[in-house]
Parts: C-alpha cells; structure tokens; sequence
C-alpha cells in the first residue's frame, strides 16, 4: 500500500541497537529528528564512518550488498529517528552499494504561519532537497502550530501516506495520532492530489511520504 517505501519504523534508541546486518536490493534511509539527544555512530563495509547528526539523514542503496551497522553516538542518551526502507527500480536492485549523506544545515525549511515543514527528501514548493537519490521519492518533516494548517500537493502517480508522530493531526479532516497508529494512506491517482493537514489542539508533528510505486 506504500509502495516505493517498504516500511518506516519510528525508535527511539539509547544502546546499542543494530550491529552489523546484511542489506540487498533496496536502499536503507536514517533520518535523526532534530529533536533526537544525540546523533547514530554509522558505518559500513564500504569504509564509510560518519556521524548522523539531529536533523541529518543517511541513505545507503545497498544494491548488490553491504553490511551496515548504527550505534547512538553518545552513551547513556536517546537517538529519536526514523528508519526507512526504500525499495529500487528492478534493473537497479543488483548495482554496487554506496551512501549518501545530508547534514541538518543542508536540509531546505520552509517556515509559514504555525507550520514548519523541513525537506530532508523530494520538494515542496519552490524548496527541493540537494540530495539525489536513485529513488526519487519526498520526505516532509512537519510542524504544526495550534490552529494552523497546511496543503500538500501529490503529483499524478504518486501514492502518499501521513505518519503522525506525536499530538494529534487532523488529516483531511479526520483525526489521527501517534498512539492509535493508524496511518492514512492515499493510492496513487491520474490527477494530482492534495493533503491538508492540521491540528486544533497543542502542536504536532507528522511526516509526509510520497512516491510513485514500483508495483
């Protein structure tokens, strides 16, 4: 139903979480909410080592294969993130591994009246992330004030979803939270597509995914 995207997991780690593992065939994306207490430790057997840091993202196309390992950077504090995987074009499946990264400061934001959308992946609006991925596919980070709202355009073919993250959201009117998590998804259409989203309690927070689907 969320095709490209395979899965989406929101954690919260403080320990050592994932070690070395095996990835094939599809890309493995880390985004550190900039509300995270550290930073994830990243490596893999490529020779690349860095530090994601809050309000960072790291994407690897894993490809023909690698193996990927993510600590918290820090002892004793928590990394708030989300861990994405995203799926490749057929013919892309076998290519050789590599990474790419984008740091906090790189991520264009777009500041509107109670609303706050960071672009870490895609575009919205005049704002496209500097990143380049094999799967073109939007990430929008979303904050949202008491009261405020925002429309989110979906391209012809593209399927969306909303993944509140805490508070409450109204999604075209129909209220989600983290808690229930329930996820409204919206199916790809022949015509573009909008999502308003808002919030008539205390702030929130929701991410937005879009993509066109491999099917």
């Amino acid at each position: 139903m969320i095709d490209p995207f395979m899965n989406v997991d929101h954690a919260w780690m403080s320990a050592p979480t994932f070690p070395p593992h095996p990835h094939a065939g599809f890309s493995a994306v880390s985004y550190i909410f900039p509300d995270s207490e550290t930073g994830i430790d990243n490596r893999d057997s490529l020779g690349t080592h860095n530090l994601i840091r809050p309000g960072g993202l790291h994407w690897i196309t894993a490809g023909s294969g690698v193996i990927h390992q993510e600590n918290p950077a820090e002892e004793g504090k928590t990394v708030h993130s989300l861990q994405i995987f995203v799926a490749l074009a057929p013919q892309e499946r076998d290519v050789a591994p590599f990474p790419l990264s984008l740091e906090p400061q790189d991520i264009p934001v777009f500041q509107g009246k109670g609303v706050k959308v960071r672009v870490p992946l895609g575009r919205f609006g005049d704002l496209s992330s500097p990143l380049k991925p094999p799967t073109a596919v939007t990430m929008l980070d979303v904050s949202l004030q008491s009261g405020a709202t925002l429309t989110v355009p979906i391209p012809a073919g593209e399927t969306a979803f909303v993944m509140p993250i805490f508070g409450t959201v109204d999604v075209d009117g129909q209220s989600f939270d983290f808690e229930s998590l329930k996820v409204p998804v919206f199916s790809a259409q022949p015509s573009p597509q909008t999502i308003t989203l808002g919030t008539a309690r205390d702030t929130a927070k929701a991410m937005i995914f879009a993509g066109r689907p491999f099917n």
